[in-house]
Protein backbone atom coordinates (compact mmCIF):
# COMPACT_ATOMS: atom_id res chain seq x y z
CA UNK A 1 0.00 0.00 0.00
CA UNK A 2 1.36 3.52 -0.79
CA UNK A 3 2.41 6.19 1.92
CA UNK A 4 0.23 9.12 1.87
CA UNK A 5 2.11 12.34 0.66
CA UNK A 6 1.55 15.36 4.32
CA UNK A 7 1.70 18.83 2.80
CA UNK A 8 1.27 22.27 3.29
CA UNK A 9 0.96 25.56 1.32
CA UNK A 10 2.66 28.44 2.66
CA UNK A 11 0.79 31.96 0.53
CA UNK A 12 3.36 33.74 -0.84
CA UNK A 13 2.94 36.57 1.91
CA UNK A 14 4.45 34.05 4.72
CA UNK A 15 0.63 34.03 6.20
CA UNK A 16 -0.29 29.94 6.41
CA UNK A 17 -2.79 28.88 4.01
CA UNK A 18 -4.35 26.49 6.43
CA UNK A 19 -4.47 23.10 7.65
CA UNK A 20 -2.40 19.83 6.77
CA UNK A 21 -3.43 18.02 3.32
CA UNK A 22 -2.61 14.46 2.23
CA UNK A 23 -2.11 13.36 -1.20
CA UNK A 24 -1.76 10.25 -2.99
CA UNK A 25 1.20 9.64 -5.13
CA UNK A 26 1.70 9.40 -8.47
CA UNK A 27 3.82 6.90 -8.38
CA UNK A 28 5.14 5.14 -11.81
CA UNK A 29 4.08 8.43 -13.95
CA UNK A 30 6.22 8.84 -17.41
CA UNK A 31 5.95 11.73 -19.41
CA UNK A 32 4.40 11.00 -22.77
CA UNK A 33 5.60 13.16 -25.76
CA UNK A 34 2.49 14.04 -26.81
CA UNK A 35 0.91 15.33 -23.63
CA UNK A 36 4.11 16.37 -21.83
CA UNK A 37 7.34 18.15 -21.37
CA UNK A 38 9.82 16.84 -18.94
CA UNK A 39 12.62 20.05 -17.40
CA UNK A 40 14.91 18.46 -15.21
CA UNK A 41 17.13 20.77 -12.92
CA UNK A 42 21.19 20.83 -13.25
CA UNK A 43 21.59 18.26 -10.62
CA UNK A 44 18.84 15.87 -12.26
CA UNK A 45 17.18 15.06 -8.95
CA UNK A 46 13.99 17.19 -9.69
CA UNK A 47 12.16 16.75 -12.78
CA UNK A 48 8.81 19.28 -13.38
CA UNK A 49 6.55 17.18 -15.81
CA UNK A 50 4.41 20.01 -17.71
CA UNK A 51 1.11 18.93 -18.89
CA UNK A 52 -0.88 20.45 -21.96
CA UNK A 53 -3.50 21.34 -19.23
CA UNK A 54 -1.30 23.63 -17.56
CA UNK A 55 -0.66 21.71 -14.77
CA UNK A 56 2.48 20.66 -13.53
CA UNK A 57 4.18 17.20 -11.65
CA UNK A 58 7.20 17.65 -10.07
CA UNK A 59 8.92 14.53 -8.93
CA UNK A 60 12.11 13.90 -7.13
CA UNK A 61 14.41 11.39 -6.26
CA UNK A 62 17.28 11.46 -2.99
CA UNK A 63 20.23 9.52 -4.40
CA UNK A 64 20.91 12.29 -6.54
CA UNK A 65 21.88 14.77 -3.62
CA UNK A 66 24.58 12.75 -1.94
CA UNK A 67 25.67 10.02 0.25
CA UNK A 68 23.94 6.40 0.53
CA UNK A 69 20.93 5.72 2.75
CA UNK A 70 19.83 9.69 2.14
CA UNK A 71 16.67 9.04 4.19
CA UNK A 72 18.27 8.71 7.25
CA UNK A 73 17.12 11.71 9.25
CA UNK A 74 15.30 12.94 6.72
CA UNK A 75 12.37 15.30 7.93
CA UNK A 76 10.60 16.56 4.74
CA UNK A 77 11.17 18.78 1.88
CA UNK A 78 10.56 22.59 1.21
CA UNK A 79 9.29 23.34 -2.36
CA UNK A 80 9.70 27.09 -3.14
CA UNK A 81 8.29 28.70 -5.80
CA UNK A 82 8.85 32.05 -7.81
CA UNK A 83 7.80 33.03 -11.49
CA UNK A 84 9.60 35.80 -13.86
CA UNK A 85 7.31 39.58 -14.47
CA UNK A 86 7.89 41.75 -16.90
CA UNK A 87 10.92 43.53 -14.46
CA UNK A 88 11.41 41.29 -11.95
CA UNK A 89 10.75 38.05 -10.18
CA UNK A 90 7.77 37.48 -7.99
CA UNK A 91 7.38 34.54 -5.02
CA UNK A 92 4.25 32.58 -5.37
CA UNK A 93 3.33 29.80 -3.09
CA UNK A 94 5.73 27.68 -0.81
CA UNK A 95 5.13 24.25 0.15
CA UNK A 96 5.93 21.93 3.19
CA UNK A 97 6.24 17.93 2.51
CA UNK A 98 6.54 15.43 4.37
CA UNK A 99 9.16 12.63 4.08
CA UNK A 100 7.20 10.18 1.89
CA UNK A 101 6.86 12.43 -0.43
CA UNK A 102 8.46 12.11 -4.43
CA UNK A 103 6.12 14.22 -6.06
CA UNK A 104 3.89 16.92 -5.81
CA UNK A 105 1.35 18.38 -8.21
CA UNK A 106 1.17 22.07 -9.09
CA UNK A 107 -2.56 21.96 -10.64
CA UNK A 108 -3.16 25.24 -12.91
CA UNK A 109 0.24 27.00 -13.82
CA UNK A 110 0.28 30.17 -16.01
CA UNK A 111 0.92 30.47 -19.37
CA UNK A 112 3.84 32.44 -20.61
CA UNK A 113 5.32 32.79 -17.32
CA UNK A 114 9.01 31.41 -16.97
CA UNK A 115 8.65 29.49 -13.52
CA UNK A 116 11.58 28.61 -11.21
CA UNK A 117 10.86 26.11 -8.57
CA UNK A 118 13.63 24.78 -5.85
CA UNK A 119 13.00 21.84 -3.49
CA UNK A 120 15.21 21.12 -0.82
CA UNK A 121 15.29 18.42 1.69
CA UNK A 122 15.40 19.18 5.51
CA UNK A 123 17.09 16.43 7.68
CA UNK A 124 17.55 16.30 11.44
CA UNK A 125 20.27 18.20 13.32
CA UNK A 126 23.56 17.57 13.15
CA UNK A 127 22.95 16.24 9.49
CA UNK A 128 23.79 19.62 7.18
CA UNK A 129 21.19 20.21 4.46
CA UNK A 130 22.08 18.98 0.85
CA UNK A 131 21.79 22.63 -1.63
CA UNK A 132 18.71 22.89 -3.33
CA UNK A 133 18.14 21.57 -7.02
CA UNK A 134 16.09 23.89 -9.00
CA UNK A 135 14.34 23.86 -12.28
CA UNK A 136 12.81 26.03 -14.81
CA UNK A 137 10.46 26.17 -16.87
CA UNK A 138 7.72 27.95 -19.29
CA UNK A 139 4.61 26.19 -19.26
CA UNK A 140 2.59 26.82 -23.20
CA UNK A 141 -0.36 28.95 -23.05
CA UNK A 142 -3.12 25.80 -23.65
CA UNK A 143 -5.86 27.98 -23.36
CA UNK A 144 -4.85 31.10 -26.32
CA UNK A 145 -4.01 28.17 -28.79
CA UNK A 146 -7.36 26.66 -28.02
CA UNK A 147 -9.10 30.11 -28.64
CA UNK A 148 -7.12 30.16 -31.94
CA UNK A 149 -8.22 26.83 -33.09
CA UNK A 150 -12.32 27.59 -31.93
CA UNK A 151 -11.86 31.00 -34.34
CA UNK A 152 -10.25 29.07 -37.09
CA UNK A 153 -13.02 26.46 -37.13
CA UNK A 154 -15.66 29.74 -36.44
CA UNK A 155 -14.19 31.25 -39.12
CA UNK A 156 -13.96 28.91 -41.84
CA UNK A 157 -17.42 28.12 -41.33
CA UNK A 158 -18.45 31.01 -41.77
CA UNK A 159 -16.53 31.52 -45.23
CA UNK A 160 -18.51 28.55 -46.40
CA UNK A 161 -21.83 29.69 -45.65
CA UNK A 162 -21.29 32.97 -47.25
CA UNK A 163 -19.72 30.97 -50.81
CA UNK A 164 -23.67 29.19 -50.27
CA UNK A 165 -24.99 32.34 -49.59
CA UNK A 166 -23.32 33.55 -53.03
CA UNK A 167 -23.95 30.49 -54.92
CA UNK A 168 -27.73 30.52 -53.90
CA UNK A 169 -28.52 34.40 -54.74
CA UNK A 170 -26.51 33.41 -58.19
CA UNK A 171 -28.63 30.56 -58.83
CA UNK A 172 -31.83 32.79 -58.20
CA UNK A 173 -30.88 35.70 -59.89
CA UNK A 174 -30.01 33.53 -62.89
CA UNK A 175 -32.75 30.85 -62.98
CA UNK A 176 -36.00 32.68 -61.22
CA UNK A 177 -35.44 36.34 -62.46
CA UNK A 178 -34.51 35.51 -65.53
CA UNK A 179 -37.09 33.66 -66.97
CA UNK A 180 -39.88 35.85 -65.73
CA UNK A 181 -38.37 38.70 -67.03
CA UNK A 182 -37.80 36.90 -70.41
CA UNK A 183 -41.38 35.75 -70.89
CA UNK A 184 -42.34 39.35 -69.92
CA UNK A 185 -40.22 41.01 -72.96
CA UNK A 186 -42.34 39.53 -76.00
CA UNK A 187 -45.60 40.17 -74.57
CA UNK A 188 -45.17 43.50 -74.90
CA UNK A 189 -43.43 43.66 -78.57
CA UNK A 190 -47.13 43.17 -80.51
Amino acid sequence: EQPWCPYKVVAAEGAESGRLCFRTPARGFQCAARACRAHRSPGGALVANVLRNGSVLLQWGLLQWGPPRPAAGLRGFALNCSWDGTYTRFPCDSVELGAACRDYLLPEAHGSVRYRLCLQPRYAPPRPAPPAQCVEFRVEPAAMRDIVVAMTAVGGSICVMLVFICLLVAYITENLMSPALAGAAPAAAP
